[in-house]
């Protein structure tokens, strides 16, 4: 679990999901407010999707559930692989930091997700 702060000064915390292939973000209140899906394949992490709930816009959530989910499979020693726009843009503006951390997605990393039922974006 690692804890961020948003926008507004509100300490939220980004961890995994217990139910799933997916890290969550979790609003001062407590609720959830948004996730960032993945599959794991062969060592790798694939995030497909992320999304926060539009009643959280505006206080940075995305980007520290981003920032949360690439930190702790940066840890585990796995290598991330941004399917997702979000996860992709993230890594890219911040690739002094995690350039080391993720490669760029294969076709058959695409046909992977696909075939699971994670979108892209």
């Amino acid at each position: 679990m690692s804890e961020y702060t948003d926008k507004n000064g509100a300490t939220v915390r980004v961890e995994r999901s217990s139910a799933g292939e997916a890290f969550e973000i979790h609003a001062g209140d407590g609720e959830v407010a948004g996730h960032a899906d993945f599959r794991d394949r062969d060592g790798t992490r694939i995030f497909h999707h992320t999304e926060v709930d539009e009643q959280y816009g505006g206080r940075g959530l995305g980007t520290a559930l981003v920032r949360g989910a690439v930190e702790a499979t940066r840890a585990d020693g796995t290598l991330i692989v941004p399917v997702c726009p979000m996860v992709k843009a993230f890594l890219e503006k911040n690739s002094d930091e995690f350039a080391e951390a993720y490669r760029l997605p294969t076709p058959d990393d695409l046909a992977f997700v696909r075939a699971g039922g994670g979108g892209e974006g």
